[in-house]
């Protein structure tokens, strides 16, 4: 039998970096930094990168089945957390790929050796070929535990059971998969069609979802995506392109963008409607994102980027009153976990009350910026209620200037605003805000 494609170079070497990231993440970093740090310190090619990110991915994916299985099969706690990652990721390929079982044993070993872990050799070989002859055993008893079972923390799936009584289980299943690769065309570049046509040219099948949206049948790298270094599309979830039609920006009209970085709903405002649009963003080093994004786009010109706090609107508005407001505030990302796997495991259930407490500091700092008559976009990408409709209805209390109109500009958006992930799109909540004249 043929290797799989990960093993055209050394799959030690690509385990032996995905122990580095995993390791980090369980230690608290974010996945995303952890993968920039590994791989700027090593020599590797593109390739062995992009098979580090697959296997770190699919590991935090599966890191509370993977980790309980491994308790099972140390008879003592172990104490060195980068072995402990090194079995977390070969138990799981071990579990993704059982007909290459003895290779990934025997690389799993030259990894540990790799990583100057020479002494923990035996037991690396012993630990998984233990796990080789009761894997199903041994996954079965772990999955009685609801939480392993469903691969999230307990309070996860305890807050999601009581928020919604059918569709919790759809959630936590949705949040395991892998998620969808959707691309925004650009109108001002392209149509639909004419785009369509390009990835069909270059091997690429694609399902349009809106007057904007595609849908790959399966991801690709943005590198391979005809017309993408030209800006003739984004990248963009089909659920976070529902923002600029809900916002209902007409030419002229003075836009705030609030939390703006890396750019994409900016950018998509931009496509849709000559406008001055004010981008805020605090992280300097993520404002810079949205400069390089809508440059890419061709639509920097149209925007006015500020690396400011929007909690503190007096140290950078200007005291002109906007007409539309979009809010994609802060939060526990719940919604995008499938994306970012890491958030399971770094979350805490306290967080998201922190969360909501921002949420409604940033609703009232910014209230008073909108103009009588104008809307204000509230937009997370959570499915917990304490972020979203409670937010709303919270808000709506203290502001008597306030009312929520209905989604009309998303056909397809449920009416309380919450799109819960699912094979089209992540899950995000919208609510749209008006103030009377």
């Amino acid at each position: 039998m043929s290797a799989p494609p990960a093993f055209t170079h050394s799959l030690a070497q690509s385990i032996r970096l995905a122990t580095s990231v995993v390791a980090a993440v369980v230690a608290g970093e974010s996945l995303g930094k952890a993968l920039v740090r590994v791989s700027a310190g090593t020599e590797c090619g593109e390739a062995l990168r992009a098979a580090t990110r697959d296997l770190s991915y699919r590991t935090l994916r599966e890191h509370g089945i993977n980790d309980a299985v491994l308790n099972v099969l140390l008879h003592k706690p172990l104490d060195n957390p980068e072995l402990r990652a090194l079995l977390l990721v070969a138990i799981n390929e071990l579990r993704a790929g059982p007909q290459f079982a003895h290779t990934t044993v025997d690389q799993a070993v030259e990894a540990a050796r790799q990583a100057g872990l020479n002494a923990a050799a035996g037991l690396t070989n012993a630990i998984l070929r233990n796990f080789l002859r009761n894997s199903e055993a041994l996954v079965r008893n772990a999955e009685k535990n609801e939480a392993v079972r469903w691969r999230h923390p307990k309070w996860w799936v305890d807050k999601l059971k009581r928020a919604y009584a059918v569709d919790w289980q759809h959630i936590l299943a949705q949040s395991n998969r892998h998620p969808p690769m959707c691309l925004r065309v650009n109108l001002r570049k392209t149509t639909l069609a004419a785009f369509g046509a390009q990835l069909e040219a270059a091997g690429i099948a694609a399902t349009p979802l809106s007057q904007t949206a595609l849908m790959l049948e399966r991801p690709v790298p943005v590198g391979q995506i005809p017309g993408f270094a030209q800006g003739e599309a984004s990248v963009q979830d089909a659920g976070a392109q529902c923002a600029a039609p809900l916002l209902d920006v007409r030419a002229g009209m003075h836009v705030l963008d609030a939390c703006a970085a890396p750019g994409g709903k900016a950018g998509h405002i931009l496509e849709h409607t000559d406008c001055s649009l004010v981008a805020v963003e605090s992280d300097a080093v993520r404002a810079k994102s949205i400069v390089q994004n809508l440059d890419r786009l061709g639509l920097a010109a149209g925007a006015d980027i500020k690396t400011a706090d929007c909690l503190l609107p007096q140290t950078w508005w200007d005291g002109k009153t906007f007409d539309r407001i979009l809010l994609d505030a802060p939060c526990s990302a719940s919604g995008v976990v499938r994306r970012h796997p890491d958030i399971k495991w770094l979350r805490r259930a306290k967080d998201v009350g922190g969360f909501a407490l921002t949420q409604r500091d940033m609703l009232d700092a910014l209230w008073p910026l909108l103009s009588p008559g104008g809307k204000l976009l509230y937009v997370t990408c959570s499915v917990f209620p304490e972020e979203n409709a409670l937010q709303v209805d919270a808000f709506l209390a203290r502001h008597d200037d306030a009312r929520r109109a209905p989604l009309e500009q998303a056909p397809d958006m449920p009416a309380d605003g919450q799109l819960l992930p699912g094979a089209r799109h992540d899950g995000f909540f919208y609510a749209l805000l008006e103030k009377p004249v």
